[in-house]
This record gives C-alpha cells, sequence and structure tokens, in this order.
C-alpha cells in the first residue's frame, strides 16, 4: 500500500550513515530526536498523519493509476483540476494542524514538473526519460518516500549565466559521464526541510542555452548519499529551542531550510531524467514555478488562520475583542487570507491540460497568487502586532513565569480579563511571534517559489497588451485591428502551452 503512517516515517530517517547534516557546526546523526531539527520533522510527519486522520483523510489520498493503490496525495500525479484545488485545500488544513511550512510542497510539484516535462520530451521523440521518471515515480509511490525538492542553486553573480560563472560549481552541473551514472558537483540553497527527507529531486533553477549544457540537469537521489553535505540555516529565536521547556523553545512544529553540496556526487543513470537537454530547462522552469506559486495560496492562508485565531484570542484576553478598531483590524486579516487562498483556487480550476492526463496549473492566476502572497502577509503580521501589542517582542520569558520568585507577579501583571491566565497570553503570544515572524509566513512569503520580479515579469509576458490596446481603440472609435479571441482573458500563451500546442498540432495534421 503506498500510505505509511507518521511513526513508519519516523523510523525510516532515524539513521544516517553517508550523508553528513550539520546543525551550528556540529553533525548530527539522529534528525528526529536533534532538538533543532525534531519541530521541522514533527512538520513532516504531520504529512504522513494526515492520510490516517479523520478530517484530512479525504484530501490527502488519491488514487494512482501508476501503481493501481491509494497513494499520498504530496505523492501524487495531479489528474483532474479537482486534484489542482485538492491540493490548495489540503495545504490550507494542515498548516491549522502544524502552524508552520510541512516541506513536502517543493518535492510534490518537482514530480508533477518532471511528469509534464518527460511526457512533452516524449512527444517530441525523446522517450527514455519519461519511461526512467515513472519507474522512479511508482518507487516513490509505492514506499511513500519523503522528497525535498532542490531547484535555488548558489548562482554566484547573478549577471552571467552558468556557463560564465568564475566558480564553475555556482550551479549544480555534470562533471563526468560514465556508462552507469553522472557525477554531479555544486550546491542548492534554501531547501526546505531537506534534512528531514529521504530523497531529493533536483531540477534547474533557470532556461539553458546550449553553452550551459551541463547544467541542464535533473535528478534523484536519496538523501543519504555519500558525498552529500547539508548545511542547516539559521532562523530567527532558533537557539531556543534547545533551552528545553514548552513555550519558548517551540517543541511543537516549524520548518528547516538548508545548503545542500554535492561533493562530486554518483547519480545512477536510471534516476537521471534531464541530461544536457538544455532546450527542455525553459518550460521546466515555468511548469516548476506556476506550480509551487499555485500552492502558497493554501498554505499561507492556512497560516493566515491561525494568526487571525491568535489576533481574536488576544483581543479577547484584554477584553477589547468587541471594539471597532479591533473587528476592522481582524476583518481586514480575514479580506487578505481569503484573497490568497481564492486565487490559488482559481489557479487550480482554470487550470490547464497539457497532455493527456498532464493538469498544470493556470499560469497567470499562480502569478497573481504568489504576488498576493508577497504582500499580504506582512500586512497580515502588522496587524496581528497591533492587536496583541508589543508584548510580541518583550513578553517575560517561559522561565521567569516558572520562577518561584517572580510567578506571582508575572500572574498578576499580565493578566486581562478573567479566565484567562498570565501563561494563556503568553502562549498567545509567542504563537503570533513564531508564525507571524517566522520564515514560513514572511521571508518564504516574498522569497518563495521565486522573487516578486519573477512574478511580474511572467505577468507582462502572459498579458498581450496589444490585444488590450485594440479592444480600447475599438470602442474609443479609432482605427482597430482587433480580431476578437474565443477566451474571455487577454492573455499570451504560456511557453509550455506553446510546446503543448504544436505537439497537438503535428498530431492533427497527421
Amino acid at each position: 500500500m503506498g500510505l505509511r503512517t507518521g511513526q513508519e516515517y519516523l523510523d525510516a530517517i532515524k539513521v544516517r550513515n553517508k550523508a553528513e547534516i550539520y546543525v551550528l557546526g556540529k553533525e548530527v546523526k539522529d534528525v528526529t530526536t536533534n532538538p533543532f531539527l525534531k519541530p521541522s520533522v514533527l512538520a513532516f510527519k504531520a504529512t504522513f498523519d494526515a492520510p490516517w486522520e479523520e478530517d484530512t483523510k479525504d484530501l490527502a489520498r488519491a488514487w494512482s493509476p501508476f501503481i493501481n493503490e491509494e497513494v499520498n496525495r504530496f505523492n501524487h500525479i495531479h489528474r483532474s483540476r479537482e486534484d489542482l484545488a485538492a491540493k490548495v485545500k489540503l495545504l490550507r488544513k494542515i498548516s491549522h494542524k502544524v502552524g508552520a511550512c510541512f516541506q513536502r510542497c517543493v518535492g510534490f510539484d518537482a514530480l508533477n514538473t518532471l511528469y509534464i516535462t518527460t511526457e512533452l520530451m516524449a512527444q517530441h521523440g525523446k522517450t527514455e526519460p519519461k519511461e526512467k521518471f515513472v519507474e522512479y515515480l511508482k518507487t516513490v509511490q509505492k514506499k511513500d518516500l519523503a522528497l525535498a525538492g532542490a531547484m535555488t542553486d548558489a548562482k554566484g553573480v547573478r549577471t552571467l549565466k552558468p556557463s560564465q560563472q568564475p566558480n564553475k560549481d555556482a550551479y549544480v552541473r555534470i562533471t563526468e559521464v560514465t556508462k552507469d551514472g553522472i557525477y554531479v558537483s555544486g550546491a542548492k540553497a534554501n531547501i526546505t526541510g531537506v534534512a528531514a527527507s529521504e530523497e531529493i529531486v533536483v531540477l534547474p533553477t533557470r532556461a539553458m542555452g546550449p553553452e550551459d549544457q551541463d547544467y541542464a540537469v535533473a535528478f534523484a537521489v536519496p538523501t543519504d548519499t555519500e558525498g552529500i553535505k547539508i548545511v542547516v540555516g539559521r532562523q530567527l529565536n532558533d537557539a531556543r529551542r534547545l533551552e528545553g521547556g514548552d513555550i519558548d523553545s517551540i517543541p511543537y512544529f516549524y520548518n528547516h531550510e538548508g545548503l545542500v553540496i554535492f561533493d562530486n556526487v554518483f547519480i545512477p543513470m536510471e534516476r537521471v531524467f534531464l541530461m544536457r537537454d538544455w532546450e527542455y530547462t525553459n518550460q521546466l522552469v515555468e511548469i516548476f514555478a506556476a506550480y509551487h506559486r499555485q500552492g502558497y495560496g493554501g498554505c499561507k492562508a492556512g497560516l493566515g488562520d491561525v494568526i487571525i485565531g491568535a489576533s481574536y484570542n488576544l483581543a479577547k484576553q484584554m477584553g477589547v475583542e468587541k471594539a471597532s478598531h479591533i473587528q476592522d483590524k481582524i476583518t481586514e486579516e480575514i479580506f487578505l487570507t481569503e484573497t490568497m487562498y481564492s486565487a490559488g483556487i482559481a489557479a487550480s480550476l482554470n487550470g490547464i491540460e497539457v497532455c493527456p492526463g498532464c493538469f498544470w496549473v493556470n499560469p497567470m492566476h499562480a502569478n497573481v497568487t504568489k504576488h498576493l502572497v508577497t504582500r499580504f502577509p506582512s500586512q497580515i503580521s502588522q496587524l496581528a502586532i497591533d492587536i496583541a501589542g508589543g508584548i510580541v517582542g518583550t513578553a517575560p520569558s517561559e522561565w521567569d513565569l516558572k520562577n518561584p520568585k517572580l510567578k506571582e507577579y508575572i500572574a498578576k501583571y499580565l493578566q486581562g480579563v478573567e479566565g484567562y491566565t498570565a501563561e494563556d497570553r503568553i502562549r498567545m503570544t509567542r504563537l503570533i511571534e513564531n508564525v507571524a515572524l517566522g520564515v514560513a509566513f514572511q521571508i518564504e512569503s516574498v522569497h518563495g517559489a521565486g522573487s516578486p520580479a519573477a512574478q511580474r515579469i511572467m505577468f507582462s509576458r502572459l498579458y498581450d497588451l496589444s490585444y488590450s490596446e485594440e479592444v480600447a481603440k475599438r470602442l474609443a472609435g479609432m482605427k482597430s485591428d482587433v480580431h476578437f479571441k474565443n477566451s474571455a482573458e487577454p492573455w499570451r500563451l504560456s511557453e509550455t502551452e506553446k510546446l503543448a500546442s504544436k505537439t497537438q498540432k503535428t498530431k492533427d495534421n497527421k
């Protein structure tokens, strides 16, 4: 059966013999017990628990025609627009249970990206990558593997292409090809959840030309592989995890990102899905970016829900929940949250079947979704802090609360409305601090799935200004060459749609 329990996942990642994982300069052998990584592991675990829990199992399970079994949706290939919408809904739902990034989405999007890309390659006569990928997909689904997607390279000098870099490893590259496989070197940066994963799916981070062919590589590799080094990055207040306790130390759920170094790593040929196929990198990047941007409408809306609930509770603790200005702020939080979610659902239900059984999100709506996410989380956080007060940044520590000499005073001076304790207030304040000011809701919302500038570039590429201009000229009574399209939207085809359309025309002519 292609479904594991959360405990089975924990048991599978407990021992790492080959890869090197570092936290604060020290090597970690067991990520399930390390206090720095345990909150991240628990967040990952929630995605394995979801198919077994009554309120999420319908969203978290999907039928796979590849293995003829139910699989975890995080390893599913989208077969319909309803599948795309179920993804967004599931992300929102799990966010309510973890209050953090659960780190499995990039691997999910990487699988779907490679499925479409290799299918398009097969339609143009290159069938081997598709055959290899489908076999890999079956393994992932049967074993219900935990995947990390790795796309962002170190990049070096941003104005230079991969082949022009003074540091040849600024982008992951092929260093040697043998009959059995390839060797790769380089690094992938800011890789979400990688230390808690079982497999890393590597994709190129940008469109490339023939001169960059050694960098046009996509593959999958077990996380516990010789030559892989993972350096877990620092986050806001992360040292609290080492303090123990159950309020300040984030003992529950959180996320991590890491720098993944490939030090001349061998990749067997059956796990290589793109090898110097630079001409498909443009579509691959476009497909992945849209998938990942669509998903943000679910997970960030879910975190928005957590912040709305915490804002409302703190207002009640202080007795101000009925004040008009407080109600206005909470209403605005709701509006911003639901706008992000609505865009993600629109990107799903207006999705595109780019090949038989290949459903991709609507690229315009997906980019709009992510651009809303670059803006709205910071506004939601500001409103939450406004409601909660400066205590979000100045609350006494958990250890002050537990100090017998201080406890009575803290209980006296931090209590508001009767029925709520000082501990209640500190707990809810810490929740706002951890969620609203954390990497997943603030920094990742800006730069995850590409920078705001990347989405604006896509807007301008997809929106047909000339068409809109001709429509306006006609209505103004000027000479116009407008030829009305069948579609309601003044959009151009994406590069992916162009390739798929070209393939279909070739078939129709035959």
